[in-house]
């Protein structure tokens, strides 16, 4: 028989609780169960410190159940001999729990903001239950009773935490998400289900077929059906490592499998020397996408003559590319702020692009182009508003993943993890899909826990090393940069730095916006920039 003790502690000083009632349909719920024979209930009130002591060793419990307040970092409340409240420390608790390791299963602790010291008892008993945050009286009495319905039918203590859950859900009390667990052998089943996922070193584009890629819903059904129209110009704009290379080589991999030609152009592999001029830089553009069509190369057909370099480009492209195939062709062009920094190529090269985008609308010939247009940075070279292609087609701005998200990648990962720990991770990297999945992969292959990864993170000696470092460095290459980003640093809200600094700032993924003011991105970069810069 299990020895299931009730301590309740109810100061004639704090907020009034009905725990009369609690335990009564505890009792109640546990005498009608089938397995009631099996536990045997004890009720202990107005507890105090040394009465939570001597009731563990004279009853030697194997579940002890605390109705009653919480402080969250304070501790819990029991009472003193005045019936008023007595704060019991957390590192008090632990080290009493400590003395009955092996012996007590299952500690749940009803009451708010208890989940600080549920983590910390979870470090002797096997199986304990906290709150995250403040929990109504009719909550945690639905909670309880579903729990303890649960084990009295012969569930375990994992089963009976989720029949807690789901009896709050079911009397439609918006806090089912407040009771946290802890258990020995959920970390085991999570290790088991880890180590049968095949994990995916997370750099660089998420290959196609990857169980890891997120769906942004509606980002990807928008950029298929756009993908569909004559003309199609559909423009990716995010911070770097956001899934911007991503999703493009999803629409164009939606384009071939509707029969489209596609063709695919990084400009960070442009050399240096065809960046000196626009004629050379067309050539090369051209020959990179016939090359990537797989089609022979007759720039020497077309580059002749007094013509000039984008009458030439525009003449290859419609006279030889677009007319040597049937079918649409998909043009991805990645890493388009690499031509930013070349003002004069740029104003010429992207008005040539809009251009096209233009001629489409007529020409049934420049209606097989699908263009679509990856950068990270705001577009600060001055382009006349006719001759710009950032202000038509289709825009697409990927935003941080959000919490589902997030729970469907710690899912994909074989994790198993609660609420308040995913609140936690997205607190830290910010729904950043490349940081939530270096920590992911860190910890479903058991290099590190969550705690560990957080307290390391924000470090030279982290994962994020090479991240945080390279943003710091491009930082420190412009002032009013570096300033601006002291200044969101040290707020306590969102910050107006201005328009441009806050755009540069947002471009690098630092930032999100409030409004038009600032905040940092995330917690790790507050930390890891508070820290490198002295703040």
């Amino acid at each position: 028989m299990k020895k299931i003790l009730i301590l309740s502690a109810h100061p004639t000083d704090g907020k009034p609780l009905r725990l009369d009632k609690e335990v009564r349909e505890i009792q109640a719920g546990l005498e009608r169960a089938k397995s009631r024979d099996k536990f045997e209930i004890i009720s202990r009130w107005a507890v105090r410190p040394e009465d939570l002591r001597r009731a563990l060793l004279d009853y030697e419990p194997e579940i002890v159940h605390f109705s009653g307040h919480g402080t969250g970092n304070q501790g819990l409340v029991l009472e003193n001999d005045a019936g008023e409240g007595q704060l019991v420390s957390t590192e008090a608790l632990t080290r009493l729990f400590g003395l009955f390791k092996g012996k007590i299963e299952c500690v749940l602790l009803n009451a708010c903001y208890s989940e600080v010291q549920a983590e910390a008892i979870f470090l002797h008993i096997g199986c304990v239950v906290g709150m995250n945050q403040a929990i109504g009286d009719d909550a945690a009495r639905e909670f309880a009773v579903g729990f303890y319905d649960a084990l009295g039918a012969d569930r375990s203590y994992e089963d009976a935490y989720e029949f807690g859950c789901t009896a709050i859900d079911l009397k439609s009390i918006p806090e089912s998400a407040t009771p946290v667990l802890k258990s020995r052998n959920q970390l085991v089943k999570e290790a088991q289900v880890s180590s049968a996922v095949t994990l995916e070193n997370p750099e660089g584009q998420v290959p196609l077929g990857s169980a890891f890629y997120i769906e942004r819903s509606p980002t990807e059904t928008d950029c298929y059906e756009e993908m569909l129209k004559p003309g199609a110009l559909i423009r990716i704009k995010a911070p770097r490592q956001m899934g911007k290379s991503s999703l493009m080589s999803r629409v164009l991999d939606y384009g071939s499998k509707q029969g489209y030609q596609t063709a695919y152009l990084n400009f960070q592999s442009a050399d240096a020397e065809f960046l000196d001029s626009l004629d050379m830089f067309l050539q090369w553009f051209c020959a990179s996408v016939t090359d990537s069509l797989g089609l022979p190369d007759k720039l020497g057909d077309f580059w002749k003559g007094v013509l000039g370099s984008k009458n030439k480009c525009s003449n290859y492209f419609q006279r030889y590319l677009l007319n040597q195939i049937n079918s649409p062709l998909a043009l991805g062009l990645d890493e388009v702020d690499e031509i930013f920094k070349h003002p004069i190529i740029a104003t010429d090269f992207f008005g040539l692009l809009r251009a096209w985008h233009e001629r489409a609308k007529n020409d049934a010939a420049w209606q097989k182009l699908r263009l679509v247009i990856v950068h990270s940075k705001e577009v600060y070279i001055p382009l006349n508003i006719n001759q710009s292609p950032f202000n038509v087609g289709l825009p697409v701005e990927l935003p941080e993943l959000n919490q589902k998200q997030v729970q469907d990648l710690v899912q994909r990962h074989g994790l198993i993890w609660t609420n308040s720990q995913i609140e936690e991770l997205i607190g830290l990297m910010g729904g950043h899909p490349y940081l939530v999945r270096v920590a992911l992969y860190q910890i479903a292959r058991g290099r590190m826990t969550w705690k560990e990864l957080a307290q390391i993170a924000p470090t030279e000696a982290g994962p994020y090393s090479d991240h945080l470092r390279r943003h710091l460095l491009n930082l420190q290459e412009d002032e009013k940069l570096l300033a601006a980003l002291k200044q969101v640093v040290t707020a306590d809200k969102a910050v107006d730095v201005g328009t441009t600094q806050a755009f540069k700032l947002r471009s690098m993924g630092l930032v999100k916006f409030q409004g038009n003011e600032v905040m940092p991105l995330c917690s790790l970069y507050r930390k890891y920039f508070g820290d490198r810069l002295k703040l």
